[in-house]
């Protein structure tokens, strides 16, 4: 499998339009701590690809702080068969580091 790279304007404009679903799988108080307005929970250390949930018609693109644990999100996610590829290259750090609204809190 590939792995597609999305940046902060196809994130930004998935989100607006709610063609993506985004997937945040950094730790609990990583989350708690400030996220991307919208995207759902889903720690990496726990990380079960059976319970991504249903997409309904979106994109399922993984996010972390910069990276990486998204890359690995993926890789678990295809060995477990499911056909996804996008992540959120520059995660949560270039959201903030663009000065785009952050989110709070579970």
């Amino acid at each position: 499998m590939a792995i597609i790279d999305l940046d902060l304007d196809t994130i930004r404009e998935g989100l607006a339009d709610g063609s993506i679903l985004l997937i945040d799988v950094r730790e609990p108080h990583e989350f708690a701590m400030g996220h991307i307005p919208g995207s759902l929970s889903m720690p990496l250390s726990t990380f079960d690809p059976a319970a991504i949930p249903e997409a309904e018609g979106r994109r399922i693109v993984f996010s972390c702080a910069a990276g990486v644990r998204s890359r690995h999100a993926l890789m678990m996610a295809e060995a477990a068969g499911l056909p996804l590829a996008e992540h959120y290259a520059g995660g949560f750090k270039d959201w903030v580091m663009a000065g785009e609204e952050i989110a709070r809190g579970d």
